[in-house]
């Protein structure tokens, strides 16, 4: 679509520089002024080759936004999953942690210490 969208421009371009050139040169090339109808037709012609030119550049920019839209949900729907994903691992860990008793430690044989001042 970008390669359409320039290739259009520079038809736009050119036409507009050839019919700037050819009726700068009328005169002299056959001496007479140029016919009203066609100095109009040059000009409806041009208008049409800038209306498409215009069409293809809101085209390709009106494609690029919706795919810039899509490519935001998109993230958006991923940071969501990773923060799920995320506050449910802690969930996880905070439910699961495993709690010692007293029952389930062995008596060791060495008495703990004691401060004496």
């Amino acid at each position: 679509m970008k390669k359409i969208n320039s290739i259009f421009q520079l038809l736009t371009a050119l036409f507009f520089g050839i019919g700037l050139v050819y009726f700068l040169t009328y005169e002299k090339m056959w001496s007479s002024i140029p016919m009203t109808s066609e100095v109009v037709s040059w000009l409806l012609a041009g208008l049409v080759i800038y209306l498409i030119t215009w069409g293809t550049s809101w085209g390709y920019t009106s494609s690029l936004n919706s795919r810039i839209k899509k490519v935001e949900l998109e993230k958006k729907d991923l940071k969501a999953m990773v923060f799920d994903l995320e506050r449910g691992m802690k969930a996880d860990q905070i439910v699961k942690k495993p709690e010692v008793s007293q029952d389930d430690v062995e008596p060791s044989s060495i008495k703990p210490r004691e401060n004496f001042k």
